[in-house]
């Protein structure tokens, strides 16, 4: 697969909708993750991110201006042991309450589809990193409509393993504007990935559709310890 140029990838697209990076730094020594969201209407642009123990979850910056909380206040993160899992909506619950109790990431996400939002069907993306006995792997999912058909759920999974330095791979719900948003297609994109988490988050914000863009997470974990550091951008502060 061609790596493409993760900046062209963001500016050439007005709205991706909301998106998962997983990768490994270019030294290696990094576990790398980032999560973005968008918004074009004026419930899901009142949003930011906020730490929430391990993880982070979404809040309405405005509480009086916010309509329905059904897809958008969600926990977008969460720690469970030494896997991260990452996802644009609550079935981050549903995969820590399933791989808690030893089922995999996959079979964990048995029993969710698409988002109910017709005529978009929002995909659901989601993404798992394991970082144990200075090892790294990562798999990523999607659930996405037939073609905009509802009637059936296809599912795809992607499990990365011997992670290669400076590379990564992007997932994100839509292939560009439209209405109804056509669904993200094909495998995740190869992208590359840097050493430093503030050229990361920059390079990542700086691009995104200045009217869409709405919040940003970036997470380094220390492949030896476990440790990690993570950086927060919302649109509104």
């Amino acid at each position: 697969m061609k790596m493409i140029s993760l900046e062209q990838e963001l500016q050439e697209n007005s709205y991706p909708g909301r998106g998962i990076i997983i990768g490994r730094s270019a030294s290696g020594a990094s576990a790398v993750t980032a999560y973005f969201i968008m918004g074009r209407s004026e419930n899901s642009r009142n949003r930011i991110f906020v730490q929430d123990e391990e993880g982070i979850r979404t809040q309405a910056f405005d509480p009086s201006k916010m309509e329905d909380p059904s897809l958008i206040i969600y926990a977008p993160v969460r720690v469970l042991g030494n896997k991260t899992i990452v996802t644009n909506g609550d079935q981050t619950d549903t995969i820590y309450d399933g791989m808690d109790k030893q089922l995999t990431f996959e079979q964990s996400l048995r029993c969710r589809e698409f988002e109910p939002d017709a005529p978009n069907y929002t995909p659901r993306i989601s993404g798992v990193l394991h970082v144990e006995n200075n090892c790294f792997s990562y798999a990523m999912s999607i659930l996405k409509s037939n073609n905009g058909n509802p009637a059936q759920c296809n599912r795809y999974t992607f499990a990365y393993n011997n992670c290669v330095a400076g590379e990564g791979h992007f997932i994100h719900t839509y292939m560009h504007d439209g209405n109804p948003l056509p669904s993200f297609e094909g495998e995740p994109k190869l992208v590359s990935i840097p050493d430093d988490i503030d050229e990361f988050k920059e390079l990542l914000w700086n691009n995104l559709n200045e009217e869409n863009k709405v919040s940003l997470f970036v997470r380094f974990i220390d492949i030896a310890s476990g440790k990690y550091e993570s950086r927060i951008v919302n649109k509104h502060n």
